[in-house]
Parts: structure tokens; sequence; C-alpha cells
């Protein structure tokens, strides 16, 4: 069946439906990644948007659901060059096509996916119009298309209720007292990580969190409670947890600007934070800071990120269409503690004498690299009362 995508500047491009034939209004947007398609499109953090694939080729190997970040996919659709109905692995539960139309997640292929991704890089994120019907009346067709709005994803993807992790859950054992967790890590995270002798108890607010987080913590030995992500401070601190965790999710920060003074009482609580993605720019938020909407966001596995205060660069897994404003910092209060190699933004915030570690970027990878997988050992040895100066 042939399908359209329409975008709100008259763009036409055509294809062939697979997935579900639906008409679908969404947030087109792209990502760099050769892998991890059914990670991208069960990552919460992808709710509203349509995924165009930069590799030439999609589905080669199948879907296995133990790789999913969520119970159902978040994405409203995929946008590929060549689809393949041929599995190269029988492990596979199912091929990407009938995930896709069982999940209702519209698709297209047979698309110039590189000459679309460089007309996104020139004229930025566009909003589109997935369908399998040309509208009759184009102008009017346009203007609903500029017309959409991702308004306040998280609170669609953010769980209703509050559930609890023990740890060595989602298939991946406690790690064995004295292991290293990642055999890259530096030395004196091995040592901090070997003198944890307690189970931290970790409080997590969702606002679209990956399952990813969730098992680096759970397999270092952490149990995790996951949260509403407007639940109060009071409630989860009552909880009596060792750490906080805000997660990623989906969309303008500023949506999510209610919350903002729960998040000013757990920070005054003193408890370690960690804060990644969506979280990071709502903590800087509650600091006074300011964000700004990328031109096409960072969507891949392959960006480098320097941390300031060791030179260190790692290659990291991203997906965010926003970024915090660093002319805009708090000076006094916060500094940058990471950047993007390719662009100078602000990719990670030191805040002064307090226990937190604040990035943009996913340290869990899934799909992509776990080079800063370290930093989930960083946290936990803040838990366990290592000092922020003694960790860089």
């Amino acid at each position: 069946m042939q399908a359209h995508l329409i975008l709100e500047d008259g763009t036409v491009i055509n294809g062939k439906a697979f997935g579900s034939c639906c008409d679908v209004f969404c947030e087109v947007v792209f990502n760099t990644g050769l892998t991890g398609y059914l990670e991208l499109l069960t990552d919460a953090s992808y709710a509203g948007q349509g995924i165009i694939m930069s590799t030439p080729i999609v589905g080669n190997y199948g879907v296995f659901l133990d790789q999913a970040e969520s119970d159902r996919p978040w994405a409203s659709a995929l946008i590929v060059r060549d689809l393949t109905h041929m599995v190269a692995d029988e492990r596979a539960a199912e091929d990407l096509d009938a995930y896709m139309g069982r999940n209702d997640v519209a698709g297209l292929s047979g698309v110039d996916t590189r000459a679309l991704i460089l007309l996104l890089r020139e004229k930025g994120t566009m909003n589109g119009l997935l369908t399998t019907v040309m509208p009759a009346d184009m102008p009017a067709c346009l203007a609903s298309i500029r017309a959409f709005s991702n308004r306040n994803p998280v609170r669609r993807v953010s769980r209703s209720e509050i559930k609890h992790f023990p740890s060595g859950t989602d298939g991946h054992p406690t790690q064995p007292e004295g292991s290293e967790s990642n055999p890259a890590q530096p030395s004196f995270l091995v040592q901090a990580t070997k003198a944890v002798q307690v189970k931290k108890h970790i409080a997590m607010l969702d606002f679209g969190l990956k399952q990813s987080i969730i098992r680096n913590l759970t397999r270092r030995g952490c149990p995790v409670t996951a949260y509403p992500w407007d639940t109060p401070a009071e409630v989860i601190l009552a909880d009596y947890p060792d750490g906080l965790v805000l997660s990623n999710g989906p969309g303008d920060p500023e949506d999510c600007r209610m919350i903002l003074p729960q998040i000013r009482k757990l920070v005054e609580s003193g408890k370690p934070i960690m804060a990644i993605c969506m979280g990071h720019q709502l903590l800087a938020l509650a600091h006074g800071a300011k964000t700004r909407k990328l031109k096409y966001g960072h969507r891949g596995v392959n960006h480098p990120v320097q941390e300031l205060a060791t030179g260190r660069v790692t290659i990291t897994s991203q997906n965010h269409g926003y970024v915090v404003i660093e002319d805009h910092l708090p000076q006094e209060a916060v500094s940058v503690s990471h950047i993007h190699l390719n662009d100078g933004s602000v990719e990670g915030l030191y805040y002064h004498d307090k226990p937190i570690i604040s990035v943009q970027f996913h340290p869990e990878g899934a799909p992509g690299p776990e080079d800063s997988a370290y930093l989930f050992d960083r946290f936990i040895a803040m838990m366990a009362g290592a000092e922020i100066k003694d960790l860089t």
C-alpha cells in the first residue's frame, strides 16, 4: 500500500506503508544509530514523534522483546529506506513489520532517508502527517500539521502508580561483591563500588524512564522504587530512600514546571541525586536556569562528550531536542561539567557543594555505547558517603 509523509513546509515524501496503516500526526526527527530500532520505538522519550532511521536497511535482526525499554511502543511512526522481512536471527520473537502492526505503529519504507535527514538538518525539526491517502485540500491539511502540538507528553508516558524493583531483577542478577560493573571504569570507582556493602534504596521519579536505567541500578545491587512524575516530595522522602533519580522523558521541560517545587524539596533533603536527560533539564530549571530547543536535536549513539574536570571524552547515546542554556545558569550555584564536542552545548552540570550528578546524555546506552555507565557507580559511591570532589 502506498503511503505519504507530508511535512509542514509542504514537502511530500512518497513510499510504502508497513506496520499499522493508520494516519498519524507527529514531530519528525532522525536518529543516526545503525541498530536499536526496538529500543527507540519503546523509549518513551520518543512519544509523539516519527523517527527517521539513517541506516539504509532496518529490521534484519527482528524483534527481541527483552530489549524493549517499555512494555509498549511510544513512538508514533518509523521511517526507513529499506525494510527487510528476512530476519537473520531465528531467536527473534517476530519481524519488525509484524511487531509494529500489532502495536499500532505506522511505518513508511522506500524513502531516501538521508536526503530527508539533510532537509531536517537544513530547516530544522518539523511536524508531519503520515497518511495512506493524499488529502484533497492540501492547504487545510498543512494547517492541521502546523497546528499539531506534542504538549506535555510526560503526563501520558509516566506510570500511574508506585512500583518496586528488587535488586537483581529484570533478568540481571545482582553483581557479585568485589566484581567490576564496567571493565573500563576508572580504578577509583572500582574501589568506591567495592566499598558499598549495604544495598542502597533508590527512589526514581518517572518522567518516561527507560527500563535499562532501572536495570543498571538493580544489577548493581540497588533496589529501585519508581514513582509517578507528579508525586509529592513528602511521599517519596517518607520511604527513606538513600538516593534519588530524576529520569529521562519526552517533550519540552517547560511543560513540567509544576513539578519544580517538588524537585527543590528533594534537593533540599540533601540526598544524593542522579538526573538524566529530561531530569537533568528539570533540575536545572528548578535552580533558575533556562532551556532552549535545538534546531534538529541530538539523537543517536555517536555523540562525543567531554568531562571538563578530567578532560575525559566518552562517546554517548543521546535522545533530546532541548538543552540547558549556559548563559542563564546561576553561576554562584551551578557550573558546566560536560560539553558536547560537536556543538559546544551543555551535556552535564556540577552543582556546587551538593551531591548531584546531572547529565544530558544517557549513561545506560540502550541502544549505544556504555562508556559512561561508570556514572552509576559514581552515584552509588556518593550514596555510600563519598564526596563528589573525590569522584572526578
